[in-house]
């Protein structure tokens, strides 16, 4: 058995989400939000270059080498799936494991917006699922892609580095496409896809212009497009998309944007308030006539009232889902706080101050 194969085994045991390791540090794992020592004994140079070099094919772990980062799948069958992120920090080597569920997990089993169904019923446009990095993005689309799978019959596509849930398929025709092994890159594979005849399209991470711009192609030449991005709400997702291109090109992604954006899912796990998981809460933006007008002329600011005026059709925002949730006893008052965007609302409802 692999070394690090018992570090994830120890970590699934104290159900833990995360694995840490460095070099002159001891293994770390997360549980519950919270990082805590797996292990008392420092990870020196050469254990470590053993750990990881063990379960990397030679092909990675050359990559690994040369460009200091390496992005792959790390499987202990019948157990789990990790997604695996090697790095080199001011220590020298070191990578952080983190567990992919098993099992797919329904819309109704993650108590997710019903509304993620009507978006999952779109047949064109783009649907962007945003949030900060291990808010849960992944098991969402998960989630999604099992709704349609069950529900429709579709050909989807998947673009992902590295592949993390796995589908079978249903009522539809999965392909699962890994960056860096059936695709040298996002915008190939996605230049690949737009000849497979695909109805929807998911993109695991929309990181640079290029995947970006053929997105927004994709979706508005009538496919559904699902996509993520490392935003906290939706008036900051359509600016992230919009500066990501220069200047001179804006008004005219402005106008694509207007015409082929569907819905914004953003997202946050929040601490609970008996101190024992997480919970998931959500900001949702839906095609509306007053939002194409909006993006195209940009007056972002109108987001919010767009929101606010449209909660009978689904729509909600972060700190209106944050506050329901802290009167419900779900999250504390201090969980609320840390988390919302306009914290002058929630100061009253401090548990104590928060560290500076």
């Amino acid at each position: 058995m692999p070394m690090i194969d018992e570090y994830l085994r120890a970590m699934l045991e104290k159900k833990g989400s995360d694995l840490h390791i460095s070099i002159n540090h001891p293994a770390k794992i997360r549980v519950h939000g919270d990082l805590e020592p797996l292990t008392n004994y420092l990870i020196d140079e050469v254990l470590m270059e053993k750990v990881l070099h063990e379960i990397c094919p030679e092909f990675r772990w050359q990559k690994y080498l040369k460009e200091h980062d390496l992005d792959f799948a790390h499987e202990i069958p019948g157990l789990a799936r990790f997604r695996t992120n090697y790095l080199y920090n001011y220590n020298g080597m070191a990578a952080v494991f983190r567990q992919i569920p098993s099992k797919i997990l329904t819309l109704e089993q993650l108590r997710l917006p019903a509304v993620l169904m009507d978006i999952c019923n779109l047949r064109s446009g783009l649907v962007l699922v945003t949030g900060p990095t291990g808010s849960g993005k992944s098991t969402t689309l998960a989630a999604m892609v099992d709704y349609i799978n069950t529900n429709h019959t579709k050909h989807i596509i998947t673009i992902e580095d590295p592949i993390e849930f796995v589908h079978h398929n249903t009522n539809c025709i999965l392909v699962h496409r890994e960056v860096g092994i059936h695709s040298s890159s996002f915008g190939k594979a996605l230049r690949g896809a737009m000849k497979s005849d695909p109805d929807i399209v998911l993109i695991g991470e929309m990181r640079d212009l290029e995947t970006i711009r053929l997105a927004l192609t994709c979706a508005s030449s009538g496919m559904l497009v699902f996509g993520t991005l490392h935003t906290n709400n939706a008036p900051k997702t359509i600016d992230r998309v919009i500066d990501a291109f220069p200047a001179d090109e804006q008004s005219q992604i402005r106008t694509m944007l207007a015409e082929c954006l569907q819905a914004v899912v953003s997202q946050l796990l929040c601490r609970t308030a008996d101190g024992k998981g997480r919970v998931a809460c959500h900001e949702v933006l839906l095609w509306t006539e007053g939002l194409p007008n909006t993006i195209r002329e940009g007056k972002i600011s109108n987001i919010r009232t767009i929101i606010e005026s449209n909660k009978g059709i689904g729509m909600c925002s972060m700190d209106g889902n944050l506050k329901i949730m802290m009167e419900r006893g779900i999250i504390t008052g201090t969980e609320a706080y840390m988390k919302a965007s306009d914290k002058k609302n929630f100061v009253q409802f401090l548990d104590e101050i928060p560290a500076e």
